[in-house]
């Protein structure tokens, strides 16, 4: 479970229910929708949303056809998550998930890796993913990257002050983050693109595929015009698509998925 008071306070007051689905952040909803569509075993595969917080994800998942079941830390978000149409949901730790061996098709990790500073955590949950997925099922972690503290320090106006300045050197030069926010205050970790292939294959993972997210599309400030509109909402999902696994590039946006496909027995 949550152990960070900042972050279960942060959660507690329920800005998850509007962050994807409002202003910039859906760009990272329908970014990573498009590779989850693409990526995952087809309904009605079943699916362990890790970390699932309201729902955001479940509910698409769900409307598409799969069996979808949320697991999360803070009793909000299961009580939300759970009243939606075919989703189930139960608290939990992704550390320690609560279903047998090979529970599932696909396990998402789509918050819990950067809540977690200490890499055995981390590690934790990527084993506790692969023990509850079915040989030949998916794994798929999202991970916010070291750079988006300097990124966002800027957008934002954060690197005014010492502050905002001091929180981006520490993330970059160490990937502990500790939120500058006023509602916030708790740590995360911010990963390097190159760290994420040896966490996954450290907890006996095959080496993942990563993708940029956002791409360098997150960091431009008229991104909410494209997404208002359907067609050039396409267009922007599109060009994002051309570039998300280049290497180069990866470290640009702001969070990455990594996907992996584990082994069959």
């Amino acid at each position: 479970m949550i152990t960070d008071p900042a972050l279960m306070s942060y959660y507690e007051r329920g800005g998850e229910r509007t962050r994807l689905r409002e202003g910039r952040g859906r760009l990272e909803f329908w970014r990573t929708r498009d590779v989850l569509l693409r990526t995952l075993p087809p309904a009605p595969a079943r699916v362990l949303d890790v970390g699932g917080g309201t729902g955001v994800h479940a509910e698409w998942l769900a409307a598409e056809g799969y069996e979808v079941e949320v697991i999360d830390p803070v009793p909000l978000h299961v009580s939300e998550a759970a009243e939606l149409p075919g989703v189930t949901a139960r608290l939990g730790d992704a550390r320690d998930l609560p279903v047998p061996d090979g529970d599932a098709d696909a396990v998402l990790l789509l918050g819990p890796l950067y809540h977690l500073p200490e890499r055995a955590d981390r590690l934790r949950a990527l084993r506790e993913a692969r023990r509850a997925v079915r040989p030949g099922g998916i794994v798929a972690g999202a991970f916010i990257s070291r750079y988006a503290a300097l990124h966002e320090g800027v957008r934002l106006g954060l690197l005014l002050q010492e502050e905002g300045r001091a929180a981006a050197r520490t993330a970059m030069e160490t990937g502990v983050m500790i939120s500058t926010n006023p509602l916030g205050g708790f740590r995360g970790y911010l990963h390097d693109p190159g760290d994420i292939p040896g966490e996954f294959t450290a907890a006996g993972l095959p080496e993942p595929r990563r993708y940029g997210v956002e791409g360098a599309f997150g960091l431009y400030g008229d991104v909410d015009d494209w997404l208002d509109d359907d067609g050039r909402r396409e267009l922007l999902l599109d060009a994002a698509r051309q570039i998300e696994c280049e290497p180069s590039l990866l470290g640009v946006s702001g969070h990455l998925l990594a996907v992996t496909r584990v082994q069959n027995a």
